[in-house]
This record gives C-alpha cells, structure tokens and sequence, in this order.
C-alpha cells in the first residue's frame, strides 16, 4: 500500500535553494548565475519556482554550497510527484480498475 504526501509537505527545491543557501550568503543572483555560467533568467526561474531543478544545476549547488545534489534531486522528486497529481492531463486507467 502506497502512502500517498500531502502536497503542502513538498517544498518547491528552488525556493528553498533561495532561502536556504543563496539569500542567508547575500548573494546577487547575477553574480552566481556567472559563477555557475548559466543565464541569469535560467538561474532566477529556478530560485522563483517557475522551473524545474536539474541535475546539472544540482551538482552546481553541490559544489558551491555543499548540499548533496541526490538530496536536491530527491526535494524536486517529491515536489513533481505531489503537484503533478492534481494536473488533468486526459489519462485514465488502461485496466479500468479507476487507479
């Protein structure tokens, strides 16, 4: 039997990568969109939840802050896997069982 998070447990990773890690250093997310070479649109839509966390930009977080990337990756799992039950994309069952 599968337990089921309640969606306000899941924490949206880039959010929590702002609060966390990049306000609490006074960090300009200019200045650490060069550091990481990726756009400052790219890095600013992570870190205001409009974008997904992937494992490259993870392991830029590992290295820069410490935080292990699988531990991010995990964050973003969790996060898909509760909002992405409330999306009505036109699927039901194949087996007709409704699950």
């Amino acid at each position: 039997m599968a337990l089921d998070m309640h969606p306000s447990l899941a924490v949206s990773v880039g959010g929590w990568i702002r609060t966390e890690l990049v306000e609490p250093h006074g960090l300009k997310i200019k200045d650490l969109a060069e550091h990481f070479r990726v756009s400052r649109q790219a890095l600013s839509a992570l870190l205001n939840g409009r974008t997904h966390l992937s494992a490259d930009m993870a392991i830029r977080f590992e290295k820069a802050f410490g935080v292990k990337a699988d531990t991010l990756m995990r964050m973003q799992m969790a996060w898909n896997m509760t909002h992405g039950h409330t999306l009505d994309d036109g699927f039901c069952s194949i087996t007709g069982d409704g699950k």
